[in-house]
């Protein structure tokens, strides 16, 4: 009897999940088609005017952003409807034994399964429920069920962090292999109070994480709320489900709507999977970043150009796969300007081949107290030097 209702209760999980799926890729479908008619169904007006020209100029500037906002919006809903995963309930012995051992910890189960996907990470959904006053931890929940499986789990980001009498479903993820640990060290620019670097570190969901580090043009006030904005608009944009790549693309549209009293920024991404080592660096107009392993260190540069200058950035990615051990450095370019001479990106491959300190706190000091010294403590531009190690989660 259990297993035919765990068959049942498995199909009409798989036909919502189908229904959903489809409903997403109606409304790509729709986002394109309206894109694709503010792309073409557009008529100039002939006039002679300079003003009307510049008007309409205007207009078709505008409508062709917006129509590249809803082409990003289709690929992000086309993606999410294209990932291929599949429920399992829990064998029956298994979940009547896990649902008493949670129950006797004040944790009411009422549903168990898990969701497998093509990445084949452990990830378990449960409907859960806590008479318990104050409610119980998630993490607690998560620790139960670790014991209880022999896998280490932890709370999906987007779970609440307390369960409690309401009933809601909770997502367990799989521990990533690897762990991570940043620091950062900035100089403001000696005629100035405030920087225009600005940075974040983003977890969009368990083992993914986003470094962003952005340098808005000039410096002071203007220019810290330049880069301020960019950091602002991307995590929210990441948060809600899209790429790195399709996010600054976004913001650049966004940035180019602001005409030319806006002042450009740059962006430097690097994401990180936690699970298999692999770094991605989106470099738009921002200066070299570096990788160090050991003494060895691999500089990764891009051309491109700042944010908001042409339509669609120009950076297709780079990607590595980081080692047990790597650290990576994410510097605005003030920090490589201070080392004067004309192989500067060499000199501070070198400078960081030679640094030992294992905190990247302590790294992210150090290159500025070196960097501070060979412009005998002159801060011309800002400064902000990001760091981040990984190592193996044993």
């Amino acid at each position: 009897m259990r297993k035919l209702f765990d068959e049942k209760r498995a199909q009409r999980q798989f036909l919502m999940s189908e229904y959903g799926k489809n409903k997403l890729l109606g409304y790509a479908d729709s986002f394109r088609e309206i894109a694709k008619t503010l792309e073409d169904d557009f008529k100039w007006q002939k006039e002679e005017s300079r003003q009307s020209l510049f008007y309409n100029r205007r207009i078709w500037e505008n409508r062709c952003m917006l129509a590249d906002n809803l082409h990003e919006m289709a690929k992000v809903m086309t993606q999410v409807a294209g990932e291929v995963f599949s429920y399992k309930p829990f064998p029956d012995r298994k979940y009547r034994q896990i649902s008493q051992i949670l129950k006797g910890e004040g944790l009411q189960v009422t549903d168990m399964y898990y969701i497998e996907k093509r990445d084949k990470r452990t990830r378990i959904n449960m409907t859960l429920w806590s008479d318990k006053p104050g409610g119980f931890l998630t993490e607690e929940a998560a620790d139960l069920l670790s014991i209880l499986l022999d896998k280490r789990l932890l709370p999906s980001v987007t779970c609440a962090s307390v369960i409690d009498n309401t009933l809601r479903s909770y997502t367990f993820v799989e521990e990533p292999g690897f762990v991570m640990l940043t620091g950062a060290a900035r100089a403001v620019k000696e005629t100035e109070a405030k920087s225009g670097d600005n940075y974040a570190v983003i977890e969009t969901e368990r083992g993914k994480i986003s470094l962003l580090l952005s340098d808005g043009m000039g410096s002071g006030q203007k220019a810290n709320e330049d880069s301020e904005v960019v950091l602002d608009l991307m995590e929210k944009l990441l948060e809600a489900g899209y790429t790195p790549h399709a996010a600054a693309n976004l913001v650049n549209n966004a940035l180019m709507v602001g005409g030319e009293e806006q002042n450009m920024s740059t962006l430097d991404i690097c994401e990180v999977d936690l699970y298999d080592g692999i770094c991605e660096f989106i470099k738009i107009g921002g200066a070299a970043s570096f990788i160090k392993r050991g003494h060895m260190v691999e500089q990764i540069s891009d051309g491109s150009l700042p944010l908001g200058i042409f339509k669609g950035i120009e950076s297709d990615g780079i990607k590595r796969h980081l080692m047990d051990g790597d650290y990576v450095f994410l510097l605005t370019d003030g920090v490589l300007d201070a080392v004067e001479n004309c192989d500067y990106e060499e000199d501070m491959c070198e400078i960081l081949g030679n640094l030992t300190q294992e905190n990247p706190k302590e790294l992210a000091e150090a290159l500025l107290q070196i960097v501070l010294r060979k412009t005998r403590g002159r801060i011309r531009d800002d400064m902000t030097i990001l760091v981040f190690g990984l190592w193996e989660n044993t």
